[in-house]
């Protein structure tokens, strides 16, 4: 290997003998030294001064597979190029930082046996003092020869975990996650392999588990790197007692039991982890975090803290929206999240919406708005930590092109978590509404019955999913005293996606959603029990809730069975910018189970997405293929989220 620079040569050098020092060292010194394998940016010192401009160039010799792109990618000098630097010396801080960037990046790749050069004004920087003066603009050349790629000769785990017992702890195996013979010998390959080989033990109960022995050679004359981890398991252990500090409010034995971590259970890193979450969900906390003792008891116990941080009980929230369709829409809330101690969550809350969207003589006319007023009460705890009871109340008026609908409404019941991808509801509803619409005139409608749901959901991002299911099942029986009409009403929904390419960053999406009405006819039926498609979230292209049955008079009312279906091909061409084309049908049937007689309708088109940390920005125009009275010709819609 040539001397192309003097401290940064020596420690490209090391490479050969590294393993030998690691080895040597305790477990913590071999791991602060093992971090020439990995990312490790030391912290640099940035010498204030008169800016300091500079050119840059980047070479790699004997570019492959991008490598050069990817280890530009690494380099401050390159990066901040049009940016100047903080003086002659702020400038030579970062060629240091970049000689530990480059090299780290060239151990990520397999490449033990390259050379770095960072000329600046033609001397090396690794020789030059920290008060040089340069020139102003000065000139920078990287130059890289990153040398043959080292392949794993041999690649050991000393002491590693046995096969699981449970699938729910199985961890990646490290072999095919690069860390095998014949595989380039890439430094995160390695470190991956700790941490897997760690984790695989953590999963059995092991929460002590610690690599205590690496050991990393380098034969430059072979190419070849021998690696052999060596994990200590350590006892294995089952929860202590918990013990929860920071709590002034809330009850610190409820806040135990919603941690959901039984005394004497088996440790299990994913039920830390789950516990995490559901206390999150309780909404009352501004931080809290588990710390596990650094040793486990004689008797097998890890004792645990739990550290907790409140929010403030009381909340008050106001809001707006307005919508070319809709008007204006003024919303508020007050919120107590600690009623009586255990998290209880009560919210009151007002909504009017709907304002100036019928202008008369250039009067707002308040029988036209939209109006939302109740309560709603949650108790969390209830059996389990996982099950909730939860109780509302609700007035609204709700003024469609199909009906306006004037009624209260109440709910009771229970949710449950069954696992992190399945979940369910059960509640006893009630209701009184009256009814105004063109087909039927005035009715007024009181029912009872019970709501269940079962929700599943594997999908990897909400929001912007690439990869996963989504499946929903709903069921509604209801009796009607009125017309004295017992009733059933089903719905199933499945959302599934595949992500391939670079990154997932071409999806393809499908839905699908069927619906069925058993009992009554359609005129002696609620009409928000009937279904109706079109707008946004349904079959795009068509005005909201236009697509249904034929009615008295022509008018559009609700139906007795829904099909609806839609597909969607989504590009990401930028970090920020997607593309997506889309096709979405629906048809609304009379009859409980459709005949086909009606006309399924189609929408097509095509939409822009800005991915921002909260989601994609939507933005999607469609058109009706079989548009009718009512339906635009063009439509836009603009959400956050994608439309499934």
């Amino acid at each position: 290997m040539s001397a192309k620079f003097g401290s940064c040569r020596r420690r490209l050098a090391l490479v050969a003998s590294l393993s030998i020092a690691a080895a040597a060292l305790p477990a913590s010194q071999a791991s602060a030294f093992f971090g020439l394998f990995g990312s490790n940016d030391d912290a640099e010192v940035d010498v204030i001064g008169e800016p300091q401009n500079y050119s840059a160039e980047f070479t790699v010799q004997n570019d492959e597979n991008g490598l050069e792109r990817r280890l530009r990618s690494t380099s401050t000098l390159w990066n901040d190029r049009d940016e100047p630097a903080s003086g002659s010396g702020g400038l030579l801080a970062k060629a240091r930082g970049d000689y530990r960037r480059l090299l780290a990046a060239l151990y990520a790749e397999g490449r033990y046996g390259g050379t770095i050069s960072i000329l600046i004004d033609g001397r090396e920087a690794a020789d030059l003092p920290p008060d040089t003066v340069l020139n102003n603009p000065a000139t920078v050349a990287v130059s890289i020869d990153p040398g043959p790629e080292f392949l794993f000769g041999e690649a050991a785990i000393v002491n590693q975990a046995p096969p699981p017992q449970s699938w729910r702890d199985e961890v990646d195996d490290p072999r095919e996650e690069g860390f095998a013979t014949g595989e380039i010998a890439r430094s995160t390959a390695i470190l991956r392999a700790e941490r897997l080989s760690v984790e695989a033990w953590r999963q059995q109960g092991h929460a002590k588990a610690e690599v205590v022995d690496r050991r990393v050679e380098a034969a430059h004359d072979a190419d070849i790197v021998n690696a052999r981890i060596t994990v200590e398991p350590g006892q294995k252990a089952y929860y202590g007692p918990i013990t929860v500090e920071g709590t002034e409010r809330l009850d610190p034995d409820f806040i135990a039991f919603m941690a959901g971590l039984p005394l004497g259970a088996e440790y299990d890193p994913d039920y830390i982890r789950r516990a995490g979450e559901r206390l999150a969900r309780l909404d009352v906390f501004r931080a809290s975090r588990f710390q596990e003792a650094d040793t486990i008891g004689s008797d097998g116990l890890l004792p645990i803290d739990l550290i907790v941080q409140e929010r403030e009980r009381r909340r008050i929230g106001i809001g707006g929206s307005y919508s070319t369709l809709d008007g204006l829409g003024i919303e508020t809330y007050w919120l107590h999240r600690n009623l009586f101690g255990r998290a209880e969550r009560l919210r009151v809350d007002a909504r009017v919406a709907g304002i100036g969207r019928n202008l008369d003589g250039g009067s707002f006319d308040p029988k036209g708005f939209n109006y939302r007023v109740g309560a709603s009460f949650e108790k969390p705890g209830v059996f389990t930590p996982d099950t909730n009871y939860f109780a509302s109340v609700y007035g609204t008026r709700e003024v469609l092109d199909n009906y306006t609908r004037t009624g209260v409404d109440a709910q009771s019941g229970y949710s449950h978590i069954f696992n992190e991808e399945l979940a369910g509801r059960f509640a006893v509803q009630a209701g009184h509404a009256r009814f105004e619409d063109d087909a039927f005139g005035t009715r007024e409608f009181t029912t009872a019955g019970l709501f269940g749901s079962l929700t599943y959901d594997s999908r990897d991002d909400a929001a912007n999913p690439a990869r996963g299911y989504f499946a929903e099942a709903v069921v509604e029986p209801f009796y009607e005293f009125q017309f004295n009409n017992a009733a059933f009403r089903s719905t199933v929904e499945g959302r599934t996606y595949y992500g391939f390419g670079a990154e997932n960053r071409f999806i393809l999406a499908g839905r699908a959603k069927v619906g069925t009405l058993v009992g009554p006819s359609i005129s002696e039926t609620p009409p928000d029990k009937l279904f109706f498609a079109g707008g946004g979230g349904s079959v795009r292209g068509y005005a909201f809730r236009n697509i249904g049955v034929e009615g008295p008079g022509g008018t559009v009312v609700g139906g007795k069975s829904l099909i609806e279906g839609s597909v969607e091909a989504r590009v990401q061409v930028t970090d920020t910018i997607g593309l997506v084309g889309f096709a979405d049908a629906g048809l609304v049937g009379a009859d409980s189970v459709p005949d086909f007689g009606e006309d399924v309708k189609i929408g097509v088109g095509a939409g822009l997405r800005y991915f921002t940390g909260l989601g994609p920005i939507r933005l999607d125009v469609a058109v009706p293929l079989d548009a009718r009275e009512g339906d635009p010709s063009v439509a836009f819609y603009v959400g956050i989220g994608q439309a499934f």
